[in-house]
């Protein structure tokens, strides 16, 4: 039966989620939109910092629950870093790292995000963060190059591939940290497709191997059979003839012609 922490994270989970797609909406309309009303700006960093509370508060609730506290800690470092990483510098990027952290570790927690579904939804949350992000810092650079959201999603795209046509490229030093953490991520997502879709192939061609030797298994038997039942038949056909012998019949009858009897074999 589930304890107290497992059941909290198995409620939370749908709730934490949706708050991340409240982020995601929140973090990109002053980005998108920078000529909105000030409350509309005001409304979207609210919902950032009650998004990111609702995470730290779940990560207090599941330390307070948890039968280790210093185990649980050691086990999530990743946790504690995206909890304190805002409080350290109230930099705006820092606050999306963290909650991107969080939301990554609770999606992997949900049983029913399978690894494909994960992978997915890492590519496009990277892709969307790293564009806007670099839209960002580089709109307002003197010498940067990408001014506009098809600039930026085309390089997050290019980036990510490590493909790196080198059309558009940040220029300042906030841009080129976060070039080198989305080749960092781009690199390892391609490592898990690539082993994932290995995987799937060796899985499948030991499937049909297995199914093959059994196949050939079952042939070889029949095969056998065969030849036992031939075998039988040509001994059956090369024995000789059993006498046949007249009975006498009855007053006023026929003889009676019956095979006389075998001798029992040895």
């Amino acid at each position: 039966m589930p304890g107290m922490k497992e059941r909290w994270e198995q409620y939370t989970q749908t709730p934490l989620l949706a708050l991340a797609v409240a982020f995601g909406i929140a973090y990109a309309v002053p980005i998108v939109a920078p000529d909105a009303d000030r409350w509309v700006h005001e409304l979207c960093l609210t919902v950032e910092w009650v998004v990111w509370g609702a995470f730290a508060v779940d990560y207090a609730v599941r330390l307070a629950l948890a039968p280790a506290r210093w185990r649980f800690v050691r086990s999530h470092p990743l946790d504690l870093l995206a909890v304190l990483l805002p409080l350290v510098q109230p930099l705006r990027l820092l606050r999306v790292v963290s909650t991107l952290l969080l939301v990554g570790r609770r999606a992997r927690m949900a049983p029913q995000i399978t690894l494909t579904t994960y992978v997915a939804g890492a590519v496009v949350g990277l892709m969307m963060f790293g564009s806007l992000a670099v839209l960002h810092v580089e709109r307002s650079a003197p010498d940067g190059n990408i001014k506009t959201l098809g600039d930026a999603v085309w390089w997050s795209f290019t980036t990510m591939t490590t493909v790196g046509y080198g059309d558009h490229a940040p220029t300042t030093g906030l841009g080129r940290v976060l070039a080198v953490g989305l080749m960092l991520s781009g690199i390892a997502l391609l490592g898990v497709v690539t082993a994932n879709i290995a995987a799937w192939f060796i899985a499948r061609f030991d499937r049909d191997d297995a199914q093959e030797r059994r196949q050939t298994e079952l042939l070889e038997a029949l095969t056998h059979e065969v030849r036992e039942l031939r075998a039988e038949v040509a001994r059956l056909q090369a024995a000789p003839p059993a006498p046949v012998t007249e009975v006498p019949a009855p007053a006023g009858g026929p003889a009676e012609a019956v095979p006389a009897p075998t001798a029992p074999r040895a």
